[in-house]
C-alpha cells in the first residue's frame, strides 16, 4: 500500500459530535488546505504539514470501535487534498458496517469532476453519500445551520440522507460544543458570529 493511502494527515478527530450532520458522528478535520476563505473557523488547519499523520488504519478502527456512531462527517482544512487516504478509509469502514458519509468541501462538485480536481476525488465522491460544496463566503453568511454561507450547496449523492435535507440552511438554528482536547478547546459545528469573534479574539 502506498504512503498517501497509508496516512491520513489530521488537524483534529471527536466521537459522538451532533453538530455536523444527522445523529452522533465521528468527525474528521482534515490538515491542509490552499484556500485559506478569509473568516475560516479553523485557520490552524491550512499548513500542509501541520497537524499529525496517523495510520487510516487506526482511525477506522476507532470508528467502528464505537457502536454509537451513527457516521462520519469529514471537514477541513481540505478533504479532497487526501482524497487517496480519505477512499482507503471509507472503504475499511464499509468492509465492517454500513456507515453514512458526509464531506464538506471548498471545491465545487463541478470542480471535483473535472480534469483540474485533487487525485482520486472521481473516486471519493462515490463513497459520499452527502456534499457541502463550495468554498466559505464570509459576505454570505447569512447564520444557516450546518452549512457557513448561503452559496454553499447541501447535494445528496445518494438517498441516504434526503430524509435530512431539511436540517440544513434553517436561519437561527445553529449549533456548536465545545469538547476539550489535549490541545485546548475545540469548537465543533457551525459557529455563530459571536463565537467567531470570541475565538479570534482568544
Amino acid at each position: 500500500m502506498d504512503m498517501l493511502s497509508d496516512q491520513l494527515r489530521v488537524h483534529q478527530m471527536l466521537p459522538r459530535i451532533a453538530t455536523l450532520g444527522p445523529g452522533k458522528r465521528f468527525v474528521i478535520w482534515t490538515q491542509g488546505c490552499r484556500r485559506r476563505c478569509p473568516g475560516c473557523i479553523t485557520p490552524e488547519s491550512w499548513p500542509m504539514t501541520g497537524g499529525r499523520s496517523i495510520p487510516v488504519s487506526e482511525i477506522a478502527e476507532k470508528i467502528l470501535s464505537d457502536a454509537g456512531c451513527d457516521g462520519i462527517t469529514i471537514s477541513g482544512g481540505e478533504p479532497f487534498l487526501q482524497a487517496r487516504a480519505l477512499v482507503r478509509l471509507t472503504d475499511l469502514l464499509h468492509e465492517v458496517r454500513d456507515i453514512g458519509v458526509i464531506v464538506y468541501t471548498g471545491y465545487t462538485l463541478e470542480e471535483l469532476k473535472s480534469e483540474a480536481a485533487p487525485a482520486d476525488s472521481p473516486e471519493l465522491l462515490k463513497r459520499i453519500d452527502l456534499l457541502i460544496d463550495g468554498t466559505f463566503e464570509q459576505a454570505l453568511d447569512d447564520g444557516g445551520s450546518l452549512r457557513g454561507s448561503s452559496n454553499q450547496r447541501i447535494l445528496p449523492l445518494t438517498d441516504r440522507y434526503l430524509q435530512d435535507l431539511h436540517l440544513y440552511g434553517q436561519p437561527g438554528k445553529r449549533e456548536t460544543e465545545v469538547r476539550m482536547t489535549p490541545e485546548g478547546f475545540f469548537v465543533a459545528g457551525i459557529p455563530s458570529e459571536e463565537i467567531v469573534r470570541m475565538k479570534r479574539n482568544g
